[in-house]
């Protein structure tokens, strides 16, 4: 015991202030992306060719446009660009509140806005998550969890996964929603007692991601659910669930 309580003390704090007062992601993290606002030469396609999962387009001006929802990060679309036009920075702030909000220009986010007064003040101070894999691989999932570790503490914010929907305030929904799990889904939404709130984990939950059109999948929990929150990425990283959640309870 002496030997653990001393190797703890060397430790020293390990709980991270947020939001973080200094770079602390990956070299190789790929955050919000940015780009050029200026029309892409005409007939240029490269970038859209090379996406897996055709979040690119062009808008009525010819410039880039990228749907959130969909974008997987992998980086493809960068290493095509033949002008440079999209890079990805190192910001991890991608929740939204609407769908719409979702179809970048430019290097603008529209960041998830808080709930309304009322609603805050039934969730501000304490908010129960439930988590449901509707088909997902596991990535999301992890980077929930690791929300609970003593690095990211969400539980310091009044936050907390519960182990039933019927203890829940809101569900966070990861995966394409398969149809073998449509009505789990469905079962566990009913089973949380209202008012509650519905948060789609990643491009799957969002969009369908790279499963999107396959006809064992529903293009994710919109499909089902009416969505108070939005969190791209593929998976999330931790910080980017941590900030969508506080930013929708307005604690940022």
């Amino acid at each position: 015991m002496s030997g653990i309580l001393t190797a703890r003390f060397k430790q020293g704090r390990r709980t991270i202030e947020f939001p973080p007062p200094q770079r602390i992601v990956s070299d190789r993290f790929r955050g919000a992306p940015r780009l050029s606002p200026e029309p892409c030469p005409v007939g240029c396609s490269a970038c859209m060719e090379v996406c897996p999962v055709q979040a690119l387009s062009h808008d009525a001006q010819g410039a880039l446009q990228l749907d959130l929802g969909r974008c997987i990060f992998c980086g493809t679309c960068r290493a095509a660009c033949p002008r440079g036009a999209i890079e990805f920075t190192e910001d991890y702030r991608l929740a939204v509140s609407r769908s719409e909000d979702l179809m970048m220009r430019g290097g603008e986010i529209r960041l998830a806005e808080a709930l309304s007064e009322e609603t805050r003040r039934v969730f501000g101070r304490s908010l129960k998550l439930r988590q449901v894999s509707a088909g997902g691989c596991n990535g999301c999932e992890v980077d929930i969890n690791v929300l609970g570790t003593t690095v990211y503490d969400l539980g310091r914010f009044g936050i907390q996964i519960v182990a039933s929907p019927r203890h829940a305030d809101a569900l966070l929904v990861t995966g394409p929603v398969s149809e073998n799990m449509r009505l789990a889904l469905l079962k566990t939404w009913e089973a949380t007692p209202p008012p509650k709130l519905a948060v789609a984990v990643g491009a799957c939950a969002i969009s369908g991601g790279l499963f999107r059109g396959h006809a064992a999948v529903h293009d994710g929990a919109g499909a089902f659910l009416p969505l108070d929150l939005f969190i791209p990425g593929c998976p999330p990283h931790p910080l980017t669930i941590l900030d969508g959640l506080l930013r929708l309870l307005k604690r940022l």
